[in-house]
C-alpha cells in the first residue's frame, strides 16, 4: 500500500471488464479527516493511494482467484478488477501527515486537518 502526496456500477458480464467504483464513508473526528473503505480480498501491494491537501484518490485491483464460465452464474455482483475513487475533502489537510492502514479487508485513512 503506496500513500503518495500528490494531485457503483452494475457489474452486469458485460461491463466486466470496466473500472469499479469505490464507495467510502469520510467523517471528521477531532481535527483530522477520515476516510475509510471495504476492499476485501485487496491486499496492501495492489493498492495505490495519491493525497492532495485537498483531494485522495485510491486506486486498485481485486483479482479473481478463479474463473467461472458465465453460463454457470445465478448471480453475478462481485467486482473483479481495477476500481478507483477520487474525492474533494471538505477542508484542507496535511498530506504529509496521513496514514493509512488495512486491517480485516477495511481501510482507514486518517488525516490531519490544517488549522
Amino acid at each position: 500500500m503506496a500513500i503518495m502526496k500528490e494531485e457503483t456500477r452494475d457489474q452486469s458480464p458485460a461491463k466486466r471488464d470496466q473500472s469499479g467504483i469505490l464507495t467510502l464513508d469520510v467523517f471528521q473526528k477531532n481535527n483530522e479527516i477520515v476516510v475509510k473503505s471495504a476492499i476485501a480480498g485487496v491486499g496492501g501491494k495492489d493498492l495505490d493511494i495519491s493525497i492532495t491537501k485537498d483531494a485522495i484518490m485510491i486506486k486498485g485491483v481485486r483479482k479473481e482467484e478463479e474463473k467461472e464460465k458465465g453460463e454457470n452464474y445465478f448471480y453475478q455482483e462481485l467486482h473483479w478488477g481495477e476500481f478507483s475513487r477520487k474525492v474533494i475533502l471538505p477542508e484542507e489537510i496535511n498530506p504529509d501527515q496521513a496514514k493509512a492502514t488495512l486491517k480485516n479487508g477495511i481501510l482507514t485513512i486518517t488525516m490531519p486537518k490544517i488549522k
